[in-house]
């Protein structure tokens, strides 16, 4: 995917403890949690464990000293520029074992939620204007009506919720991978954010994409300021679910044995997309999952709750997209409906440019096109299903064409008996099965 030029504000690194808003004891814990477990004993290797800059995390260090929980091992490390090491001492080791009982977190630092909040609104998926030409070089592999991309853009621009509904097969799932690509640009997400002392992690390599990052030129006159590290800058996150998806799975997760939370996927795709794909295909009443998320669509924030049962909210700044072979009357009350906030059908294909779509896949193929086996396939096959058009169908009768080709031990090519073995293939008679 060709990314453009980011022009998301990144966090700024704290310069020093005042800038963290973390309770004291938290980063302190976290500091021997991470000492503790990584087996680092440099204060360059400490701020790297933890992604903070070397002043604030020497200032924790310092801390720790004071407190008699850190000693220096009296020896200079010639490999690191002459760093001072540190280890543990006895009463160290003590509060390390007793906070990995309380919580198994360690290593990056999180970012205090309220903090988040302020960077979530700098990179807020609304912020982005696509136009006509970027939708259409990220839909290029589509071929879609004119009128399409005119219901499209305005919804995507605006960063609203989409309901796309239409008979199956006709791309509503390549569409919103489309769109997903037309968005571009990049966004930055905690490792881990704090709220009331509970640590959730965000950051999902399986969801989010990581941007390699230019290295500063140590040439330069003047280094470029990096970002806080507690980030990682990603492309904007796509979550998709389809059939499996649950209204439990909207829930912050808690791990019992780590003591720690997992965002939900909402959470993990904020500044992105959430692909809510094959509605009315999940265990949950398509209703019930609309209802869910009705505060989060019209007031742009999401309401999760610890295990003690304390609510708190968290934003949501997401683009949704819900995607359904049904018709949206008979899935969903008129309030729901009300609350989605673009409905764009996706039709089958007309005739014309089902050719465009056969001629194109058939091309990629390698398969030469026959004009008495589109004419017996348009004459003879379509009127027998109403001329019902699909965008799925060249793939399929093309790629049926070919495998019987290579069973038949004859050179791949299209003929009006083909298509025949092939349209046999795509539909599957009504009859009654004895059993």
């Amino acid at each position: 995917m060709n990314m453009q030029t980011s022009h998301v504000t990144a966090p700024p690194a704290p310069k020093g403890m005042e800038q963290m808003q973390l309770p004291l004891v938290m980063m302190r814990d976290i500091l021997l949690k991470t000492i503790f477990r990584k087996n680092v004993d440099m204060v360059s290797e400490i701020a790297e464990a933890i992604c903070l800059p070397m002043s604030v995390t020497q200032e924790l260090v310092d801390i720790a000293r004071e407190q008699r929980l850190l000693e220096a091992t009296g020896t200079l490390n010639a490999n690191s520029g002459n760093e001072m090491g540190y280890q543990l001492t006895d009463a160290g080791k003590a509060r390390a074992l007793d906070a990995l009982a309380q919580s198994e977190y360690f290593g990056a630092m999180p970012v205090p939620l309220d903090v988040y909040r302020e960077q979530v609104k700098r990179q807020s998926i609304r912020n982005i204007q696509v136009n006509r030409k970027q939708l259409t070089n990220a839909m290029g592999h589509l071929v879609l009506p004119d009128s399409l991309l005119d219901h499209l853009g305005p919804a995507v621009s605006a960063g609203r919720s989409i309901l796309m509904y239409g008979p199956p097969g006709n791309g509503k799932s390549s569409i919103s991978n489309g769109i997903r690509d037309a968005l571009g640009d990049q966004v930055y997400v905690p490792r881990a954010i704090e709220y009331a002392g509970q640590v959730i992690t965000v950051y999902d390599p399986i969801v989010h994409t990581a941007v390699e990052q230019v290295e500063d030129d140590p040439n330069a006159l003047r280094r470029t300021r990096r970002f806080d590290s507690r980030y990682v800058c990603c492309e904007r996150p796509t979550v998709v679910t389809g059939g499996e998806l649950t209204l439990s799975m909207l829930d912050l997760v808690y791990n019992p044995t780590a003591r720690t939370y997992q965002a939900p996927l909402q959470l993990k795709a904020t500044g992105g997309i959430f692909i809510v794909d094959d509605l009315g295909r999940q265990a949950e009443p398509p209703q019930a999952l609309i209802n869910r998320w009705i505060v989060p669509l019209e007031e742009s924030k999401d309401i999760l709750a610890l295990q003690s049962g304390e609510k708190f909210e968290v934003p949501f700044d997401t683009l949704v997209i819900f995607s359904t072979n049904y018709h949206p009357n008979e899935i969903f009350d008129q309030a729901a409906l009300r609350r989605i906030f673009f409905k764009i059908k996706i039709d089958g294909p007309s005739q014309e440019n089902f050719l465009k779509i056969f001629a194109l896949v058939a091309r990629k193929k390698g398969l030469s096109l026959d004009e008495a086996t589109l004419v017996h396939l348009l004459k003879n096959k379509y009127p027998t299903i109403e001329n019902t058009y699909a965008n799925y169908q060249p793939v399929f009768l093309i790629d049926q064409m070919i495998a019987i080709c290579e069973f038949e031990g004859i050179p791949n090519q299209m003929s009006p008996d083909l298509i025949d073995r092939a349209w046999a293939n795509m539909f599957v008679n009504d009859e009654v099965i004895v059993k």
